[in-house]
């Protein structure tokens, strides 16, 4: 099995201090995508480049202290790719991806492995409007990575999505429906991204609301979904409060589970379709988020 898991560390120094290297060495992940490092890469060198013989890849954001992604891998990946090429969003640390690319290998001789770090709009509007320019050009990035040079390409996107996509994936539902994170614009967003049938409607632009009516049948220019798989959901899709994987610093909403699920991850059909089990560890708590851990019958 190939274990991978996802964690948003809130600051890899303050997670380091609530015991992250310790149960790193017990869980033995193949590859453990982090997001939200707060750290530099002086910061990290000859401290945090390994942990418990996992080897770092990171991108680390222009700003000190602020977002940041890594993965950790026992696995020598063929290729590094830092960043997505965006102008605005590879300043700020968002994306790392390891290659393990394999000639002979049976599943797929192309496999990505990918720590992403989606943008909160929750501080005000102008952040929402930069969550909103992310998502528009992450779609077209993910679609163009399945045909990478021409072969398919197989891949999994770990990270704090920072969008809970249906009523299920949060406990107040109701009262968050005009709040980042569970505004109509982004579930669309991941809607669309997670849409298989090719008979649906066209894709919904960011920034702009799903229609309340029945959509019209589309144009004969019609862009397929991006057919993606939820993998959590695969394995779990009715599960409610088990799921989440943030809660709020404010009041008791750890204790009393009132936490939205923002941590995925998110593959392509033939890979997503491997996953064998699911496990989110609540009770490790290095950060507001818990790690969410997959396993896979793959082999690297």
């Amino acid at each position: 099995m190939f274990k991978l898991t996802s964690l948003n560390l809130n600051g890899i120094r303050s997670a380091a201090t609530k015991g992250l290297q310790e149960w790193m060495a017990q869980s033995l992940p193949d590859c453990i995508c982090v997001q939200e490092l707060k750290a530099q890469e002086a910061d990290l060198s000859g401290r945090f480049d390994e942990i418990a013989g996992n080897r770092g890849y990171f991108q680390f954001a222009e700003k000190k202290g602020y977002s940041g992604v890594g993965i950790y891998t026992r696995h020598a990946p063929s290729d590094v790719i830092v960043g997505y090429g965006s102008r605005e969003f590879d300043a700020e640390g968002r994306y790392v991806e390891l290659r393990f690319d394999r000639p002979g290998r049976a599943h797929s001789p192309k496999l990505s492995i990918i720590s992403c770090y989606f943008p909160s709009g929750s501080s005000g509007e102008e952040r929402q409007a930069a969550k909103f320019r992310f998502l528009a050009e992450l779609y077209p990035h993910l679609a163009a990575l399945k045909q990478c040079g021409g072969t398919p390409r197989e891949f999994v996107l770990c990270g704090d999505i920072n969008i809970a996509h249906q009523e299920i994936d949060l406990k107040n539902f109701k009262g968050n429906r005009k709040n980042s994170g569970f505004l109509p614009e982004e579930r669309a967003w991941m809607t669309e991204l997670l849409r298989h049938d090719v008979a649906a409607a066209l894709p919904i632009a960011c920034g702009s609301r799903p229609p309340e009516e029945e959509a019209a049948p589309p144009p004969a220019d019609w862009v397929p979904g991006g057919g993606m798989v939820d993998v959590y959901r695969r394995l779990h899709p009715e599960t409610t409060g088990d799921a989440y994987t943030w809660w709020s610093n404010r009041g008791q909403a750890y204790a009393k589970n009132v936490g939205w699920r923002l941590d995925y991850q998110l593959a392509t059909p033939g890979f997503g379709a491997t996953a064998r089990s699911a496990a989110i560890h609540k009770a490790q708590r290095f950060s507001d988020h818990a790690p969410l851990t997959i396993d896979y019958d793959w082999k690297l």
